[in-house]
């Protein structure tokens, strides 16, 4: 899933992967800190958002879109979502009928 944002006739493609999740993860990024530390996790979602597409932008033209950006209970909400259904496919199971097989036991 992906989210965009025009910002003075810029489209930005917002979005996660696990690759992005786990840079995240290294710079600190926690996301059961949203209650504890609401600031800097809304902030570093919303730059982290950024990684997927559009790694190069600078963080104070971030820090200038975010500041920008309407609706930012909408938002934050959305991109928790997305955040979510990225770490989901960590979990996920193998789809039926692939040929690839693997299994585990306990002994």
């Amino acid at each position: 899933m992906t989210l965009t944002i025009t910002y003075e006739d810029t489209k930005y493609r917002l979005g996660y992967s696990r690759n992005t999740i786990r840079r995240m993860e290294r710079n600190g990024f926690d996301i059961a800190k949203t209650e504890s530390a609401p600031v800097s996790t809304i902030e570093d979602l919303f730059r982290g958002a950024f990684l997927l597409h559009h790694s190069n932008v600078k963080q104070e033209k971030l820090t200038e879109i975010f500041k920008h950006v309407p609706d930012k209970d909408g938002l934050f909400a959305k991109l928790i979502e997305m955040y979510e259904e990225s770490v989901s496919t960590l979990m996920a199971e193998p789809e039926e009928g692939d040929t690839k097989k693997a299994t585990w036991e306990v002994e």
